[in-house]
């Protein structure tokens, strides 16, 4: 394979994407009409890409599992979406929120794409106001913000707790505007099986109808992969249980590089695990560490209630750590604490593998404020804890709400138990500064690309990610590619290359049905969660990355001996449908273990227990991985490693310190 390159354009990091903008080949209108662009994935990056290229005149089909546009997992977002606005005047810019992106990503992105995230953020928020999306405003009307880990500014953007909700509204409408004129056609209840590659490009894909079973052939003149992470490939996750790899598999299996596939993010917000019951787990926003401060008890295996432990026993244990971020600490190093202080016997909750977030301080502190507006003289604790509790459920209801709802605990009373748990996958196919993958014509958006959040993704950077890949960027950089294909005619459907891509999906999905073992597909999915939780999870270690892979290759053997799939293959099956992402996890719990195993260094969310400083901190070796490691695919259990070498022009690296 030739040398990967990333054509980050030459010139001054501030006007890069200015440049390119300038002098990208465009498509013109007529031609627009002529060329056909299928995009997999209609969450925020798929709708707002959908409906961007839609209404510059391009020809879209977009693809989707779900029964809706709505049901994608971009709806789950909670907390807010970051943008360099500096509405608050508290020093943001947009360098700013690229040297924050850079350092929360601990120096393994790429600084030319990173400012131009930076760069458009501002576009976004006005984008989605135009659109209607109601976001918080403070009295004046102006909007507001919030705060998450990793940053000193207020910079994040919302609509309560459902911030994600409210965005994809606005894309879907957008999109759903485009399929009333006719511009975009929608398939839900549509999975993605492979890719068809016609000279060397990416020509369109197989579909299978997920209703009837049956399998479909579309062409297009390039494909856009908006298909999410993997991080269901732990079973347990916060994902959605639709959430899966597989569009993203198949591209891989087709050349394809997948870039930093052991790079996931663990959030420190979680709903504790409470059984083996449980299919997914429940995340409390990052937003909820605004005005929550985290603590343990200073005592090991305190038995006591949380509201019954004085203040001075209690362990605020991060704002001891980090004073300069307290409890705003980037994820990777709220959960490792968090981790470090339930391995060592301060726990709670009845596993004992949880913390305390707490409300208690400020909402009294909420509570004074709201009593001077209303010029209330000496409140007693009674009126102070009341008045700032209406605060907070302006701000978080229904986040206190759904806590309440799982855990039968009401949060207004009792601090909140959280645990860190699998949340977002900063690797995924490698793309270059157009977001193409070394597939000609394929391209990859949002979270199913490797870009932009280095080993860590801040908090509130998904959303704004995803919707400047769709608005943003790709109207741009697809011309760059589009303009050279003008010529192309739609290739018929009956071409070879089709039936030859149809005829080994339908060969994969033969096999499946005909292994007719006793086994279910969740037995085979749960024994490879446990071993990426286990030993790919928030520490890795050589010894325990050595035997994760031994083990994946096994239980991949017996999947394909003894997994059983009911009901029959031309219908809704819902079983086969989880068996062949399952199988396409089983190989992608290999590689990510293969990867986490070659970077002998920690950084970010990738914890490699050999290498850390004296005080626990992830300790980086910039002298030997300082790279992206993007991997070619020759057969399952084999791949290639290609490297792409990070330049940091701007932003030096050195070693994190939230001090």
């Amino acid at each position: 394979m030739s040398k990967i390159n990333s054509k980050i354009p030459e010139g001054v990091l501030e006007t890069k994407w200015t440049k390119y903008k300038s002098s990208v080949p465009l498509v013109n209108p007529s031609n627009k009409r002529n060329i056909e662009v299928i995009i997999v994935g209609s969450g925020l990056a798929g709708a707002s890409a959908a409906s961007s290229l839609a209404e510059l005149g391009y020809k879209v089909k977009c693809f989707c599992f779900q029964d809706s546009p709505r049901r994608a997992h971009s709806i789950a977002a909670q907390g807010g979406i970051n943008a360099a606005k500096n509405y608050q005047n508290d020093g943001d810019s947009t360098y700013r929120l690229f040297y924050d992106t850079v350092k929360g990503g601990d120096y393994r992105s790429r600084e030319g794409n990173v400012y131009r995230l930076a760069e458009v953020s501002a576009n976004i928020i006005d984008q989605c106001v135009a659109q209607g999306v109601p976001f918080a405003r403070e009295y004046g009307g102006y909007l507001s913000n919030r705060s998450f880990g990793g940053t000193q500014v207020q910079r994040t953007f919302y609509a309560a707790g459902q911030t994600g909700q409210q965005l994809l509204l606005g894309a879907y409408s957008g999109l759903e505007r485009q399929v009333g004129l006719g511009t975009v056609k929608m398939y839900s209840r549509h999975e993605m099986l492979d890719i068809v590659m016609i000279d060397g490009k990416t020509r369109g894909i197989i579909a299978r109808d997920l209703i009837t079973g049956k399998l479909e052939r579309h062409f297009g003149h390039a494909v856009l992969l908006c298909t999410g992470g993997y991080s269901n490939v732990f079973y347990l996750s916060t994902n959605a249980m639709g959430c899966n790899v597989t569009a993203a598999w198949k591209a891989h299996r087709r050349g394809a590089l997948f870039g930093n596939p052991c790079f996931t993010q663990i959030h420190p917000t979680c709903i504790p695990v409470s059984g083996d019951h449980q299919s997914k787990l429940t995340l409390m926003s990052e937003s909820l560490r605004n005005d929550g401060r985290i603590w343990v008890p200073k005592k090991k295996d305190d038995a006591r209630k949380a509201t019954d432990i004085p203040e001075e026993e209690r362990d605020y244990y991060l704002e001891r750590r980090y004073p300069a971020f307290g409890n705003l600490v980037p994820r990777d190093v709220a959960s490792r604490a968090a981790k470090e202080r339930c391995d060592a016997g301060y726990g709670v909750g009845t596993s004992k593998m949880a913390v305390y977030l707490d409300f208690t301080s400020n909402t009294l502190r909420y509570g004074q404020v709201e009593a001077n507006k209303r010029n209330l003289h000496n409140p007693t604790a009674a009126d102070l804890k009341k008045l700032g509790q209406e605060v907070v459920k302006e701000k978080y209801g229904n986040l206190f709400e759904m806590y309440e709802k799982i855990t039968g605990e009401n949060p207004y009373e009792l601090p909140m138990r959280i645990y860190p748990a699998v949340h977002y996958t900063m690797g995924g196919l490698w793309v270059d500064y157009e977001l193409m993958t070394t597939v000609p014509g394929l391209y990859a958006l949002g979270e199913a690309n490797f870009s932009d959040h280095g080993a860590n993704r801040l908090g509130a950077s998904a959303l704004m990610q995803g919707l400047a890949d769709g608005y943003f960027v790709i109207p741009y950089t697809i011309g760059s590619y589009l303009a050279s294909d003008i010529s192309t005619k739609a290739i018929p459907t009956d071409h070879e290359a089709f039936v030859e891509a149809e005829k080994k999906v339908q060969e994969q999905l033969d096999k499946l049905m005909n292994v007719k073992g006793t086994k279910s597909v969740d037995h085979f999915h749960k024994k490879l969660g446990k071993v990426m939780w286990d030993k790919c999870g928030m520490g890795r270690n050589e010894k325990h990355l050595t035997e994760a892979i031994s083990e994946i290759k096994t239980i991949r053997e017996e999947f394909w001996k003894d997994v059983r799939i009911p009901g029959i293959q031309n219908e809704l099956n819902t079983e086969l449908e989880k068996a062949g992402r399952v199988a396409d996890f089983l190989e992608l719990g290999e590689l990510m273990c293969k990867d986490a195993l070659m970077r002998k260094e920690s950084c970010g969310g990738h914890f490699r227990e050999e290498s850390q400083t004296p005080d626990g901190e992830a300790k980086r070796d910039d002298d030997n991985f300082s790279y992206v490691a993007a991997w070619e695919f020759k057969e399952a259990g084999n791949w290639e490693l290609h490297k792409e070498e990070l330049v940091f022009d701007v932003v030096h690296p050195t070693q994190r310190s939230y001090k």
